[in-house]
This record gives C-alpha cells, sequence and structure tokens, in this order.
C-alpha cells in the first residue's frame, strides 16, 4: 500500500495550474499501473474537517467531528499495489507525482480478509 499524506494549505500553495497538471500526472501514473496490472485501486480521502469518529457508548453507535490528529497532515490518498518486491513496490512509489512533495509511504500488507467468509486468510 502506497500512502500520501498532504493538507489542504500544501494543495493550495501549489495554485490551478499546478494542480491541473498534477492531476493529469496522476491520471497518467493510474493508467499507467492499471494497465500492467500492478495497481488494484488508487482512491482520494476527503479533507480531514470532512472525517467522524464512531464510538460506541452504552451499546449505541455515537459519530462525533475528527479525527484529532497531532500533526497538520492527514492521509491524503492511498493506492493498493500487488507487486513482486519490494523493490518494485519503491520504485512504483517514486513515480507517484506527488513524491516531489512530500515522502511516499510504502507499507506491505500482511493480511487479508475472505470474500466468502470474512475470515482472515493469514499471511498474504
Amino acid at each position: 500500500m502506497l500512502i500520501i499524506y498532504g493538507n489542504q494549505e500544501l494543495w493550495e500553495s501549489l495554485g490551478p495550474d499546478v494542480m491541473a497538471k498534477e492531476f493529469e500526472a496522476f491520471g497518467k501514473f493510474n493508467k499507467k499501473f492499471y494497465d500492467t496490472g500492478e495497481l488494484l485501486g488508487a482512491y482520494g480521502n476527503a479533507d480531514a474537517a470532512a472525517t467522524r469518529l464512531v464510538q460506541l457508548t452504552d451499546g449505541q453507535p455515537v459519530g462525533s467531528d475528527g479525527p484529532f490528529l497531532e500533526t497538520r497532515e492527514y492521509l491524503a490518498s492511498w493506492y493498493l499495489i500487488d507487486v513482486d518486491s519490494e523493490a518494485r513496490a519503491l520504485e512504483i512509489a517514486a513515480e507517484l507525482p506527488s513524491a516531489k512533495y512530500r515522502p511516499v509511504e510504502v507499507w506491505p500488507i500482511l493480511h487479508e480478509a475472505s470474500r466468502e467468509t470474512g475470515a482472515d486468510m493469514g499471511v498474504v
């Protein structure tokens, strides 16, 4: 999984022309790696201000504003990839257009739940 962090201040600092070029670059990145079969999904998250927290209180779900981050950055986007090696994951991460602005985190996926039973299938 590739993770991009950002914040509204960063995106706004780029200006509309640069952002348009970045969105185009992300589209090309997505197409390239969907075509190779290595990109399983690309997901962009809303601004942190739109996030809600859910907690059980007396057995009932209660929603509240959130998250309560200690940082100015938030999880902006994530990509699910399927590659043969860590080296390949790092190569793909380096091609993300946002890598020139912020580091990209590369996280191995260790477990997957079965679509049929929901049970954890163990180490992937």
